[in-house]
């Protein structure tokens, strides 16, 4: 019996050199995974956008055009779908203060799941402007990570500005995916 160590050797090597075989070179999947900050700005714009959209989805269509909307916005931008994202939403309270799961998300955003009696929908406070403002933006390779404020304008025209810190990396389509998102209220110092 012959050897098919020797034939071996030369796929590789064709393979490792770039001389393969058509059909062994379309196998390969090349993405790129390297972020830039206009991917990065163009994401916090689209997020709050949806913000704004689910909330005007519930305004013309109730509860349930929110949250179909809600859970597009959370596929597209979170990365639920690659494991556990680390959310940590500006108004939640013990036990359920991080929404690991896509399900915590969603209920923070449009409320109305009986798992989650405390949420209200942030997503449905009636907002009719939010803006990013970065205090700095930090991108390694296939991870960026920002950190600022992000204003939101109420129907009384009362702005709430929120400290928040995303992370983002991209998926293997190379999308950009939320998977750190940490937002708290503005500390006020007693006098």
């Amino acid at each position: 019996m012959k050897s098919r160590i020797p034939a071996l050797i030369a796929t590789l090597a064709a393979l490792t050199l770039g001389h393969a075989p058509l059909a062994a070179r379309a196998q390969t999947v090349v993405v790129n995974h390297a972020i830039t900050e206009s991917e990065v700005l163009s994401a916090q714009k689209a997020w709050c956008q949806a913000l704004l959209d689910i909330g005007a989805a519930h305004a013309s269509g109730g509860q349930p055009a929110a949250r179909a909307l809600a859970e597009k916005v959370i596929d597209a931008a979170y990365g639920y779908q690659m494991g556990v994202v680390l959310f940590k939403p500006t108004l939640t309270v013990n036990p359920q203060t991080f929404r690991t799961t896509r399900d915590g998300a969603l209920s923070y955003f449009v409320g109305g799941d009986a798992t989650y009696p405390k949420d209200s929908g942030f997503a449905l406070k009636g907002w009719t402007a939010c803006e990013p403002v970065n205090a700095a933006v930090f991108i390694a390779g296939d991870s960026a990570t920002t950190m600022g404020k992000v204003r939101f304008t109420g129907k009384d025209g009362k702005v709430t500005a929120v400290d928040k810190t995303w992370q983002f990396v991209k998926d293997d389509a190379g999308r950009l995916r939320i998977v750190v998102h940490h937002s708290s209220l503005e500390y006020v110092a007693a006098n």
